[in-house]
């Protein structure tokens, strides 16, 4: 067994993107670029306006008021803006490229309109009201790096250097092994006599999408090695990373290691020393990674946040899972004085902005579960702590 510390170190070993591919722009929204984006356009492509009013020559302003011919009406998108001479002016809406000779908008509410000419009473503003070419960035400059995490803002960036597709890394293929005689489909246990939901699939699969994964499904595994050993095979077969919840216990049906030593199962480690979650464990197996969550449904999710979303983060290319960063939080309430392995106790965060621990930690708390939204980290043998006090969490 050991320490929390180690074991996330081994993983991180493991944790690097799986490959390039390119992504039809359209559906990169949370995929990590593996090469920058490079634009292939200027913004804005020329000058254009960034008012509706009216295009001019300042030259023809200098002595106001002035009445100045409208020659013309030019619309963003237009194709020739055509030319302004002395003595004339252009109707302009916003975005609209500028006409040739002319060097500043005037703003609509400052000019009146009198049948084909346009009325300047004052003199304008000192600004222009002109977006230049290339003012926002030119061709060839690299809007975003690889690397970046495509979110809203970046794909407005990404579309700007108009580009139809981006290279990004693959999301890794995550496939769960439920084992478990006990187990039955949501909505199904009622109807058998010692069958419980089975939930912790859905927890793994919410978990790996939200980290960069793709997730490929559930297969619910009752406790026959010979079937395990075949579900196991096939699920190396179409997956990056397998994960497997229960059976990693020490009792005569715990099969989950064993199902992958056919495969060739190389174990990283085997147990952690922490609670909830000692059980865990990683491994390779057939080139693949293969990852052990505990049966219970709260340790399962204790230990995918802390195992799972930075392995599935760094197979995806982002540097790390979100809220993967140890944060000093402060105690709303007590915390408890902790046994000889480190725990991951889990809290809510208040209105107030501190942390509570749940008053429910067991390992097999399902409604517990759904208000914790932090994990407070204890040391082993840690005192406790009053209100007030300071402890590292992580976002859950």
């Amino acid at each position: 067994m050991i320490s929390f510390d180690e074991a996330r170190a081994r993983l991180f070993t493991m944790a690097h993107p799986l490959g390039k591919e390119p992504v039809a722009l359209a559906k990169a929204a949370g995929r990590v670029l593996a090469e920058a984006v490079v634009a292939r356009v200027d913004s804005p492509p020329r000058d254009v306006s960034t008012m509706d009013g009216y295009a001019v020559r300042s030259a023809d302003l200098e002595e106001p008021p002035v009445r100045l011919r409208i020659v013309s009406e030019v619309f963003a998108g237009a194709d020739d803006p055509g030319s302004i001479a002395s003595g004339e002016c252009a109707r302009i809406f916003t975005g609209a490229p500028i006409p040739a000779h002319a060097d500043r908008v005037v703003v609509q509410e400052v000019v009146e309109k009198d049948g084909d000419c346009a009325v300047f009473a004052d003199a304008p503003s000192p600004g222009r009201n002109i977006r230049v070419r290339a003012g926002d960035f030119a061709a060839g400059t690299a809007l975003l790096t690889e690397g970046t995490l495509l979110g809203p803002r970046q794909m407005v960036a990404a579309a700007a250097a108009d580009l139809a597709e981006v290279t990004c890394w693959r999301r890794p293929r995550v496939r769960l092994l439920a084992t478990g005689d006990e187990l039955a489909d949501p909505g199904s246990a009622r109807g058998r006599p010692g069958a419980i939901p089975e939930s912790i699939s859905f927890g793994v699969d919410a978990l790996v999408v939200r980290h960069g994964g793709e997730f490929c499904g559930t297969l619910r595994l009752g406790d026959d090695l010979a079937a395990m050993e075949r579900a196991a095979g096939e699920a190396l077969r179409q997956s990056d990373l397998v994960v497997v919840s229960g059976g990693a216990s020490v009792g005569e049906r715990d099969f989950a290691k064993a199902a992958f030593d056919p495969h060739g199962l190389d174990l990283l480690f085997a147990k952690v020393a922490i609670k909830p979650g000692k059980p865990v464990w990683l491994g390779k197996a057939a080139g693949k990674l293969v990852l052990g969550l505990p049966g219970n449904p709260t340790s399962a999710l204790v230990t995918a946040r802390l195992f799972l979303a930075p392995l599935v983060a760094g197979l995806a290319g982002r540097p790390a899972a979100p809220g993967d960063a140890w944060t000093t939080m402060v105690l709303g309430s007590p915390l408890g004085a902790n046994g000889d392995r480190e725990a991951f106790i889990r809290a809510r965060r208040s209105d107030d902005g501190r942390v509570y621990p749940l008053d429910n930690q067991d390992s097999g708390a399902q409604h517990a579960l759904a208000y914790a939204d932090v994990l407070l980290r204890s040391p082993a043998h840690a005192q406790a702590l009053p209100a007030g006090a300071s402890v590292p969490g992580i976002e859950f």
